[in-house]
């Protein structure tokens, strides 16, 4: 097992999406990433994936054998019964990770009842082979999420590193980064920024290309060190909508590509 440079489907997070003339499927997105030399891919938070049937599940896994693409899976909510039916699905695909995080409408768990499911389900996990990762983002501070994964106390239950969404919350990067490092299976890479409103009247907090924000990448990989802890890294992007959809699906591509080029220089 190595460290690998990996997409999410927010990678493509537009373009696999109805606010474009001509979505592309997730075997589309698939064909793209093997394009760009991608060998890792994460269908993260893909609606079509949970109505999909064994079947049409194994037709996306033969679209990644046959480029060479391992994939990974990621949803949200920990319900018992959606951890199982995520677990089907990344067996079927072949994920040895389920990225997820605490809060869906309708289920918002405190923590007695989290270290409950995950003690209850993660027998199941570790005999597939599955490992849970938690992501860290502002609806559930970070040291909640940890005293769960502190009390479970299972290698098959851990973080997904993602320092740009905590700042929502006030929680201030290097610290997440800090406070996450011992226990990340998985690390989320995209850059954030804040920029004036027009008037400047206030501020929007939004993406930006990889290496021209906010985030200290540096600073991360020397806490988390994922080349010796063999922790993949899964480029997504916070890119708002442009004038466009030309525009859009122009700037998406290289976001994406931009991302590649950084995380592969260092």
């Amino acid at each position: 097992m190595s460290s690998r440079i990996g997409l999410s489907s927010y990678a493509f997070f537009w373009q696999l999406s109805d606010q474009v003339s001509r979505p592309m499927n997730i075997h589309d997105a698939l064909r793209k990433a093997a394009d760009l030399g991608v060998d890792l891919f994460q269908i993260c938070d893909y609606a079509p994936l949970e109505t999909m049937n064994d079947d049409e599940l194994a037709a996306v896994r033969t679209t990644a054998d046959g480029l060479g693409i391992t994939l990974e899976v990621g949803t949200k909510g920990i319900r018992p019964e959606h951890l199982r039916t995520f677990l089907h699905i990344a067996e079927v695909l072949g994920s040895d990770l389920l990225r997820t995080m605490f809060n869906v409408p309708g289920h918002t768990p405190d923590n007695d009842e989290a270290v409950q499911i995950f003690t209850d389900v993660l027998p199941e996990f570790q005999a597939a082979g599955v490992r849970i990762a938690v992501e860290t983002y502002e609806q559930v501070p970070t040291e909640r999420i940890l005293d769960v994964v502190r009390r479970v106390a299972s290698p098959y239950l851990g973080i997904c590193s993602d320092p740009a969404n905590t700042v929502a919350a006030l929680e201030m990067p290097q610290q997440v980064i800090d406070a996450v490092a011992p226990y990340v299976l998985n690390m989320h890479i995209k850059d954030f920024a804040f920029s004036r409103k027009q008037g400047w009247v206030g501020f929007t907090y939004t993406g930006a290309p990889l290496g021209e924000g906010l985030l200290d990448y540096d600073y991360m990989v020397e806490k988390i060190k994922p080349k010796e802890r063999h922790i993949n890294q899964i480029v997504e992007h916070w890119l708002p909508w442009q004038d466009s959809e030309a525009e859009t699906i122009r700037l998406e591509n290289q976001w994406t590509q931009q991302s590649l080029d950084f995380l592969r220089s260092k």
